[in-house]
């Protein structure tokens, strides 16, 4: 199925429904959720996925799993999506939490020969067996650390809000402190309480995250690191290969997934 939305066919009974749908340039959908959980797909242009307690980015050729039942937006960058909506009961292991995942080449094509195929399509054969495979696969999904806590402090998460807008390496904390009207240390101990992280860890992983987007796009190493405040390019490699566990390079358009 192709731009079919999936509230048009959630009732079909099938384990798995799989929709390719093609979005507008910078489009954002807005805060919604599905009764199956979602297998969701970025084929092109990189996602930020949205929830009450983190964002994920997803990267062309990786996916993110989105429980059922959870709130969630997505903004999106040149995107088109295969997603796989999947009945709980056909993947009891599906994660509480979202969760950015790479996706094996196997899994890839698997993916996107059930966009093709009946909604409806026989309990047995090529088709169910094509399904059954793909729940397979999905089960050994390898994680990716692609994800940051947002705070549910609201004037906090407002200013987290707008940092990940414009973000900066060296934003600094005495104008977040100023803002929430605390010192330097309330702040962090604030940061902590509700994200895990201090404010520079935080900090960090948010342009790392930004950074994919301006690399998926086609920004070059050297003007990503210069558009995050970074002095040259092998402080920005640094920092991203110490946080993501790759090189910004993997993340160019055209580069290959690291996935088996």
């Amino acid at each position: 199925m192709r731009n079919v939305p999936v509230a048009e066919v959630d009732g079909i009974d099938r384990a798995v429904l799989a929709i390719g749908t093609d979005y507008p340039p910078d489009h954002l959908l807005p805060f919604h959720r599905h009764r199956r959980a979602q297998f969701l797909y970025g084929a092109t242009g990189v996602m930020r996925v949205e929830t009450a307690d983190g964002t994920w980015t997803v990267p062309t050729r990786r996916a993110v799993l989105i429980p059922a039942g959870t709130e969630h937006r997505v903004a999106m960058a040149g995107v088109s999506t295969r997603s796989l909506y999947i009945e709980p009961a056909a993947a009891p292991w599906f994660p509480e939490r979202c969760r950015v995942v790479d996706v094996s080449p196997l899994l890839r094509e698997l993916v996107l020969a059930a966009v093709d195929i009946e909604p409806r399509y026989p309990a047995h054969g090529r088709d169910a067996d094509l399904v059954s495979l793909i729940l397979h696969e999905l089960a050994r999904l390898a994680p990716l650390p692609l994800d940051l806590p947002l705070p549910r402090d609201a004037a906090l998460r407002g200013l987290c809000e707008a940092f990940l807008d414009a973000p900066d390496v060296h934003a600094p904390p005495a104008r977040w402190a100023a803002a929430l009207h605390m010192s330097e240390r309330s702040l962090n101990r604030l940061f902590h309480a509700e994200t895990g992280m201090g404010y520079a860890q935080w900090r960090r992983r948010a342009c790392a995250l930004h950074a994919l987007r301006l690399l998926g796009g086609g920004m070059s190493v050297t003007r990503t690191a210069a558009a995050l405040g970074y002095q040259n390019p092998a402080a920005f490699t640094t920092m991203f290969r110490r946080l993501l566990g790759a090189a910004p390079t993997r993340y160019l358009p055209g580069a290959e997934s690291g996935a088996g």
